[in-house]
């Protein structure tokens, strides 16, 4: 009889004509990202209906990640550009993930009858615990933008026990005076609706300069078939309450571009946290929507983030540190008599930045 032999055959995939490994590479991750297109839910809760979509399956003892949008977007058109970033995939791969659509913010959603009475932003918040409880997870790493960074804040301060940490974008905690009431009126005079949600989402500058991502963005907006939906969030966002976030609850990263319109009040709420348990992102050349114009640097500030919480101690910290020069800024946080000051700087030839305890503003330039 003949002798077998043990033959061992390797599968190769051909390149395409003109193709390189690189742009193959990116062609398989497009295709991968094209082929995973969530499992989209809904929840009925006390407060109406509520929309969600699921990436990825749930990891052992690992939270998941959970977003929030501002007014004016859906989960879509906010986080699309992020977390379709090439370097985010590294994160995604280690949770699953839970995009939520604020009640008649997703996309096919009829619009409200008149005299529908919008859930206020802390009925909103209410609702993750009927989603948290559908998908039977128990701990969440919020990342929300203006209005959902709020409704996370406001979930983070009712169940603190499930919330990992919580990274907040163009966060405004504080409820309008009666000066900001009389001029969001005045300014409602002569302005639309679509015209004043967009002047909350960018400075401006940007608005003025009218860039192809603006041009996108107001036509979003302006010709938004829900826009009746978007003007009650819109009005929900702007009788919301004082967030009292002076203590301790997790580990938080907050976020907002230079010039960007929150630039203040996400400066003010850095002054109230936990200074060792908050780092401060201000991102410059990223305008009002740093999650858009600067998903790079963004998703590098979010490896970070999770590695202070103990996950993903292997990942290479390479865009930052390889092309740039970061500087961390300890800004001066005062409570009471109590104020501190440091900077660290890493040089773009060193490899890797230093990670370390939250609690420092990092001020990222090109």
């Amino acid at each position: 009889m003949a002798e077998l032999q043990e033959v061992q055959i390797t599968e190769e995939k051909p390149l395409l004509p003109g193709q390189t490994p690189e742009t193959a590479k990116e062609a398989e991750l497009a295709a991968r990202i094209l082929l995973d297109q969530g499992q989209t839910h809904s929840v009925e809760t006390p407060y109406g209906s509520v929309t969600f979509t699921v990436y990825g399956t749930p990891k052992p003892k690992r939270p998941a990640i959970f977003t929030y949008h501002d007014v004016g977007l859906n989960y879509k058109s906010c986080f699309q550009p992020l977390f379709q970033f090439g370097d985010m995939q590294e994160i995604i791969q280690n949770f699953v993930r839970v995009h939520v659509d604020a009640p008649g913010m997703e996309e096919g959603a009829p619009v409200f009858p008149l005299g529908y009475q919008y859930p206020s932003l802390d009925q909103l918040a209410d609702m993750i615990p009927c989603i948290l409880q559908y998908l039977n997870f128990s701990t969440i790493i919020g990342v929300g933008v203006g209005a959902g960074a709020y409704i996370l804040s406001r979930y983070a301060l009712n169940h603190p026990d499930t919330v990992e940490g919580l990274v907040l974008i163009n966060i405004d905690p504080n409820a309008k005076g009666w000066m900001d009431w009389a001029a969001h009126k005045l300014t409602g005079l002569t302005s639309s609706i679509p015209e004043m949600i967009l002047g909350h989402l960018f400075s401006q500058e940007e608005l003025s300069g009218n860039s192809e991502l603006i041009q996108k963005y107001r036509s979003i907006v302006t010709h938004a078939p829900n826009l009746e939906n978007i003007e009650l969030y819109w009005n929900s966002y702007n009788n919301r309450r004082d967030l009292n976030f002076e203590r301790g609850v997790c580990p938080v990263m907050l976020v907002v571009g230079d010039q960007a319109p929150h630039e203040d009040a996400v400066v003010e709420c850095n002054s109230k946290l936990d200074p060792t348990q908050t780092s401060f992102l201000k991102m410059a050349d990223s305008g009002g929507q740093p999650q858009l114009t600067q998903p790079g640097k963004l998703t590098e500030a979010f490896k970070y983030f999770l590695q202070g919480m103990g996950y993903m101690a292997s990942s290479c910290m390479t865009r930052l540190s390889r092309s740039r020069t970061a500087s961390l800024t300890s800004a001066a946080s005062i409570d009471g008599s109590r104020s501190r000051s440091r900077t660290l700087s890493q040089s773009s030839e060193s490899g890797t930045l230093p990670s370390g305890p939250p609690g420092h503003t990092m001020e990222v330039s090109c």
